[in-house]
């Protein structure tokens, strides 16, 4: 006896559509690809802020627009929309694979946590001591912090280009170092370019993930339902003056491992239904929301949201945000001054030689003096590509710059060295990969030896 279900005809219409969905499905989780539209991406935003048309590429990051319910406004440059708002996104889901390998992965011993940390202290410390170095005196001093920054979106992108065949612990170091060095950033930004931080915005944030925290005790397991009190954490940050993207690590970082505990098995509720469905009954309302709720609570959050909202980071907001960014104007840039030049070498200089010297110095004395370990898959090759892509500082670090000087023909000179630096950084750190790839496919790293 056969069910309506098989007795159904699936029309070839819909074999062909299933099938090119698939493909598609595929093609959206391929990371190579997604990192090649987030280069296309900066590339055209390069060429137009620098072709006669740049006028229009700067106009449009600027364009006001504007959310409001009666007499309460809330207007922001487009540019503010795209950094603050959609960033944030991506960044819960950086923090999602972070606390997905706190959980079961790389950074799960706390030993093996402690070394991207001391690497991205490293990372910091050391390009500032070199720009140091080269600008020992006078204004240029200001912008000793420039080269410290490291833009994720860029670097985790450009590593993507890679693909899948660097080992999981290349990515997941990388993101925790990057992390950390802009935490590190955000403390530059609001000690020593800004007056002060509004402790008000924190208690804003707390009263926020207390209501998160809340409604994970009570078992909530909906998406939807932690947007209002993330975003009360989003405007807290916002309020304090820090940058309100770190709500997404917060939030990220809180996100439960495990599945919410259901009352009844969920093959229990998807029995019952297929029983239904055999038996010709009416599927009732009650258990459909039964189903549904089995197909949400079955995976544990971490992984359910993350894997929904990979698709709309890598292929709408990183190339969104590359657009918005990566247009870096190189006219009225005048290097005739020395002190000029001195900025956009130390700059440039910092980014591409500091970043990775300091990330190696520091994991180097932390194995061997400190008794620590690499991650498992990863040797001293690996990270020296960290830290050629920690080089690529881009958007934080112009950021840093628009705060460190005050004068115009510093400010450009600042722009071009980290331009100049970050895709230094950025083209060495892929040539090395892809000379990995292509001599080792699969298996680019070689694995660690005891006591390496």
């Amino acid at each position: 006896m056969h069910s309506p279900m098989s007795e159904r005809r699936i029309s070839r219409a819909q074999i062909l559509a299933e099938r090119a969905f698939a493909r598609v499905e595929y093609f959206l989780h391929i990371e190579a690809v997604s990192g090649a539209v987030l280069v296309f991406a900066a590339a055209v935003a390069l060429v137009w802020a620098n072709s006669p048309f740049s006028a229009s590429y700067h106009h449009l990051w600027h364009i006001p627009l504007t959310v409001g319910l009666g007499d309460i406004a809330f207007s922001r440059p487009l540019h503010f929309w795209i950094n603050d708002i959609l960033m944030t996104v991506f960044f819960l889901v950086v923090g999602m694979e972070i606390r997905r390998e706190m959980h079961e992965g790389a950074l799960k011993d706390i030993r093996q946590a402690a070394l991207p940390v001391a690497a991205a202290i490293g990372g910091v410390a050391a390009p500032a001591l070199l720009y140091l170095a080269l600008n020992p005196k006078g204004p240029a001093t200001n912008g000793w912090a420039v080269p410290t920054a490291t833009d994720i979106a860029f670097a985790v992108g450009v590593l993507a280009l890679l693909g899948r065949s660097l080992p999981s612990a290349v990515r997941i170091f990388l993101l925790t170092l990057a992390i950390i060095d802009d935490i590190i950033a955000v403390l530059i930004i609001a000690f020593v370019y800004t007056d002060g931080l509004n402790y008000l915005g924190f208690a804003v944030s707390a009263l926020g993930l207390f209501v998160v925290v809340l409604q994970q005790k009570m078992g909530l397991g909906s998406a939807w339902l932690y947007v209002l009190p993330g975003s009360i954490v989003w405007a807290g940050l916002l309020i304090s003056g820090a940058h309100p993207t770190l709500a997404g690590v917060v939030l990220g970082l809180l996100t439960p491992v495990a599945a919410v505990g259901m009352r009844e098995e969920p093959s229990r509720i998807v029995g019952r239904f297929a029983s239904d469905v055999s038996g010709a009954q009416s599927v009732s309302v009650k258990r459909l929301r039964e189903l549904r709720r089995a197909q949400r609570e079955f995976l544990p959050p971490v992984v359910r949201v993350q894997t929904a909202l990979h698709p709309w980071v890598a292929f709408l907001i990183m190339p969104v945000f590359a657009l918005a960014n990566a247009g870096v104007s190189i006219e009225g840039v005048d290097l005739s001054a020395a002190e000029s030049q001195m900025i956009m070498m130390g700059t440039a200089t910092a980014l591409t030689l500091g970043k990775p010297v300091g990330i190696l110095v520091s994991c180097w004395l932390m194995v061997r003096l400190g008794g620590f370990r690499l991650p498992h898959g990863m040797n001293w090759g690996a990270v020296l590509l960290v830290g050629m892509l920690a080089g690529i500082g881009f958007t934080m670090s112009i950021f840093i710059a628009m705060l460190a000087f005050a004068d115009a023909e510093a400010l450009a000179a600042a722009k071009l060295g980290v331009l100049v630096g970050s895709l230094l950084a950025g083209s060495a750190g892929l040539m090395l990969g892809l000379w990995w790839v292509r001599r080792y496919g699969h298996s680019p790293l070689a694995p660690q030896k005891a006591g390496a």
